[in-house]
């Protein structure tokens, strides 16, 4: 019977040992932690966004580097197809806006223990609490030199390397599939933070710690080159531009909104710009008619008094000193030219991002073995014979909404079924 190993237990390595095995191979699944899917634990706030609703020119909208490089696994196994599966284990699906699945419980050890029962249905077995230190390949396969609850050494006639990225060190993530990759002769795309909340050039962000927006729209434009004049937003396409949440923190802004942009921006975002349309649902014009008839209701009030209505307290003062406009000004004195300045700051609130947070920070890591090393119809390494790769590990990332777990899940899947048959 083939063999094969996988160095990984998150969502590609279990999705690969599963497959390898059903289709006919001995499947051992090694990971370094006691349990198994320790980083898929932490995803969509320990909620666990298994998938995107979208179809395929909707995932490949969403992976704005190597999306062409995925063609080939989402025909092979796409997101019904992992939502059919958690659906026989137990597990059912819901869908929220975005069309974001979620289990319906809420809660990601939910869909790890249904991918554990899978896997182990299938025929794999796991060797949780197991470290990789060394691979050696020879004409028959791979010699494993590993150590702890497993420790010595184990050949396999394939292997396929799915052990993550960068982030979440804690969770195992520590790039020791970037070194074994490295040691066969790949190629290895820098890999950077994508997925990251971002710090601002501007302090008053951080004076907003905590507070959350709501239906607001985000658009993000890439870092001005030298020359620019600072208003090429009014010009320039933005790269990224959606409706959602996002949150200001105590280094910046995050949420999801952020999150996404940080992937749509250059691999070096110092110096991007971002805007905040508080008010998306209206017009300039429409927002101008709402002032006046929120000022002509506070007429004897203060300005920061006469935006109640419109904004949460602790953004009134923010959006005045933005605006230029004294928030302690009476409404009685306030100028056309002043309201018109409130209007244009409510519409496009400007902040420019200082750097990303650090790597440890990031949800997913972009970056990893190059996409021109492996076959895209099979994930095998086009340099080493019988060595494959799935999820995190090579060199494609999405945006949030379910996109990165959906290529864990279909990359794995194919190198799994591939290692098997072969």
């Amino acid at each position: 019977m083939l063999t094969v190993g996988i160095i990984g237990a998150g969502p590609a390595g279990l999705l690969a040992g599963a497959y390898a095995a059903k289709n006919g191979a001995k499947a051992e699944i090694i990971d370094k932690n006691e349990r198994a899917g320790r980083k898929l634990f932490l995803t969509g706030k320990g909620r666990c966004n298994i998938t995107n609703g979208a179809d395929r020119d909707g995932f490949m909208k969403n992976t704005p580097r190597n999306g062409r490089f995925l063609y080939s696994a989402f025909d092979a196994f796409f997101s019904d197809d992992i939502l059919e599966i958690l659906r026989q284990e137990g597990v059912p699906v819901k869908l929220e806006r975005g069309e974001r699945c979620f289990p319906e419980s809420d809660k990601s050890s939910d869909v790890i223990r249904a991918l554990v029962s899978y896997s182990v249905k299938c025929g794999a077995r796991l060797l949780l609490g197991t470290e990789v230190g060394s691979i050696e390949k020879d004409e028959t396969g791979f010699t494993l030199r590993m150590s702890g609850m497993h420790g010595g050494t184990r050949h396999y006639d394939r292997l396929i390397i799915a052990t993550g990225g960068l982030s979440y060190h804690l969770t195992g993530s520590t790039g020791d599939g970037y070194r074994f990759a490295e040691s066969f002769g790949h190629t290895i795309v820098e890999p950077k933070p994508s997925l990251i909340p971002f710090e601002t050039v501007e302090e008053w962000p951080k004076e907003l710690m905590g507070l959350s927006l709501k239906n607001v729209t985000l658009r993000a434009y890439k870092p001005e080159k030298p020359g620019d004049t600072g208003k090429k937003t009014k010009k320039q396409k933005p790269v990224y531009e959606e409706l959602g949440e996002m949150l200001f923190t105590h280094f910046g802004v995050s949420g999801p909104l952020v999150l996404s942009a940080s992937s749509m921006l250059a691999d070096d975002p110092a110096g991007a710009v971002l805007t905040v349309d508080l008010k998306p649902a209206l017009s300039p014009e429409t927002l101008d008619a709402r002032l006046l008839r929120d000022f002509e209701k506070y007429k004897h009030k203060q300005v920061k008094n006469a935006m109640t209505d419109l904004l949460p307290q602790r953004l009134i003062d923010t959006v005045l000193f933005l605006a230029g406009v004294s928030a302690d000004k009476s409404i009685d004195e306030l100028t056309k030219e002043e309201r018109t300045a409130i209007g244009e700051t409510l519409k496009c609130l400007r902040m420019t991002v200082k750097r990303p947070r650090p790597i440890d920070e990031a949800i997913i890591t972009r970056g990893g073995v190059s996409v021109k090393e492996i076959d895209p119809k099979t994930m095998e390494s086009k340099l080493v014979p019988g060595l494959y790769f799935a999820g995190e590990v090579i060199d494609a990332d999405a945006c949030t909404g379910g996109f990165n777990l959906q290529i864990a899940w279909s990359t794995g899947a194919v190198a799994g079924e591939s290692a098997a048959l072969n």
